[in-house]
């Protein structure tokens, strides 16, 4: 399954206008669990902070999985006395699954979580979700790992983190800096198309999200913190960390064998829309060219070795010719997989023989070289001969590359039809769906629920885990206009 060629599920991001008075843009979540004494404080601050600051509209969900102390009273108590606050009830543990089910009945164009204990400075909320309100940013997170953050918190749990973000880097090529930080935002609309592809209830949820958002090429805003660690903190280390690691394999088995439709949450081609109606646009080029270079790197240490030990037992032709084709054969294998990404045996064969056409080509450029080698002196040091065959290998990589990009590996068929059609005009943005083959190999663990009414007013509803299952809820879309350039205030006297 090719993942660049799609143009993909999500339009190209707009500006979040503030919206009618009374509909919420932010929804920021508290997922809590046995936190009667945190509980009101964290929500009596972070409603003071927002009202002072923050200019648009908001709530405040308290996600209470399963808890067993008093926590549930003390959440009906704020919701009753404060109209921002939504109290959420489910019967089973699971901070990702908390949140899971949460975002997935919000109306809020914007939707954030942190953590009860408010370790986080809440001076880094609003620059957490202007990128996404302004349309930069599909994703955002706080960093305490960034060289501006300042942290105040023991040497273990340093340790930890920074080991932990160390493992993902090597393991999942994660490039975000902080997985953990429970201090996060995503835009509605991205994350409809990204949750059902996340299976893990638990703390490994949220780097889970990262790692597939990041795959899938979506954008991923940085925020640093200020952040002081809890004490008291209720989180067990060597068994979140052993899940972690579990989620780290399940993941990347995932994104090796190609199971993980991340087509549906690609982009279009930039965020202006007139970007999309540019025609014939390379897509993943630059992806493209650094996994080839690393194939090629990798497939020339392979080939000059091939070589000195082939020459050990023939002339320098045939050592060059053997060398040459097992390599090829390996490097065509490397390239239909990792830089084109091509998933599955299908036209694994004939893909093979386009790349055995490309190779007679290279085979030429070299064994030419060589003969001219041979021609100019009896003897060549074998030194010499093999900086002659990285010069022409080196000539022979560029078409090689051109030809499996056009001929072997071509960016787009154009016989099938594409997953989304986005057409602009200047007076509204319109994008047309056309149904999409279902994806057999991966499917989400849990069902998603339809979104509930529209929030009006002040009003709040407490739901149940099992309403959310059963999908009991009215369907409604908060509809937003993008703000454009082009448009203009009618109280301007211009």
């Amino acid at each position: 399954m090719r993942t660049d060629s799609s143009p993909g599920t999500l339009p190209a991001r707009e500006h979040l206008p503030a919206g009618d008075a009374g509909t919420p843009v932010l929804d920021v979540v508290i997922p809590v669990y046995n936190e009667e004494k945190d509980l009101q404080p964290c929500v009596l601050r972070l409603h003071e902070h927002l009202k002072r600051t923050f200019p648009y509209a908001f709530r405040i969900t308290i996600a209470d999985n399963a808890s067993t102390d008093t926590t549930p009273t003390v959440a009906s108590r704020l919701e009753s006395e404060i109209a921002e606050v939504r109290n959420f009830r489910l019967e089973q543990k699971g901070r990702g699954r908390a949140l899971r089910t949460v975002w997935s009945a919000s109306d809020a164009p914007i939707l954030a979580y942190m953590d009860v204990d408010l370790s986080t400075d809440l001076n880094a909320l609003l620059p957490l979700v202007a990128p996404l309100i302004s349309g930069h940013s599909d994703l955002a997170i706080g960093s305490r790992l960034s060289r501006s953050s300042r942290v105040v918190r023991g040497p273990k749990r340093e340790f930890i983190s920074r080991t932990y973000n160390l493992i993902l880097r090597g393991s999942l090529q994660a490039r975000f800096s902080d997985a953990q930080c429970g201090f996060k935002a995503i835009r509605r609309d991205v994350a409809q198309v990204l949750l059902p592809l996340v299976e893990d209830t638990g703390w490994f949820f949220d780097t889970e999200m990262l790692v597939i958002a990041e795959r899938a090429g979506l954008r991923i805003h940085e925020v640093p913190v200020d952040w002081v660690d809890d004490p008291d903190s209720t989180v067990h280390i060597v068994k979140t960390a052993t899940e972690d690691l579990k989620g780290v394999w399940r993941v990347g088995k995932a994104l090796a064998s190609g199971s993980l439709p991340l087509d549906r949450i690609t982009r279009p081609f930039g965020d202006d829309p007139r970007d999309r109606e540019i025609q014939d646009v390379p897509k993943g080029l630059a992806r493209q060219l650094v996994g080839f270079c690393v194939v090629g790197g990798l497939s020339t240490l392979f080939y000059l070795v091939l070589y000195s030990l082939f020459r050990q037992f023939g002339g320098s032709q045939l050592a060059n010719a053997l060398a040459l084709l097992v390599s090829a054969v390996a490097n065509t294998a490397a390239n239909r997989r990792l830089t084109f990404g091509v998933r599955g045996r299908g036209g694994a064969v004939r893909h093979q023989a386009q790349g055995l056409v490309v190779f007679g080509i290279g085979l030429a450029l070299t064994s030419g070289s060589l003969a001219a080698l041979n021609a100019a002196t009896s003897d060549p040091a074998h030194s010499t001969e093999l900086a002659v065959l990285i010069a022409a290998n080196l000539a022979a990589t560029v078409l090689r590359f051109l030809l499996f990009r056009a001929w072997v590996f071509p960016d787009r068929d154009d016989s099938r039809p594409s997953t989304v059609v986005a057409a602009h005009t200047p007076s509204s943005p319109t994008y047309v769906t056309t149904p999409t083959t279902p994806f057999p190999q991966y499917q989400p663990q849990y069902p998603l629920p339809q979104r509930p009414a529209a929030y009006r007013g002040h009003d709040t509803t407490q739901f149940r885990a099992g309403e959310v299952a059963d999908r009991t809820w009215e369907d409604a879309t908060l509809h937003l206009q993008p703000v454009r350039p082009t448009d203009t205030d009618p109280r301007d006297a211009r």
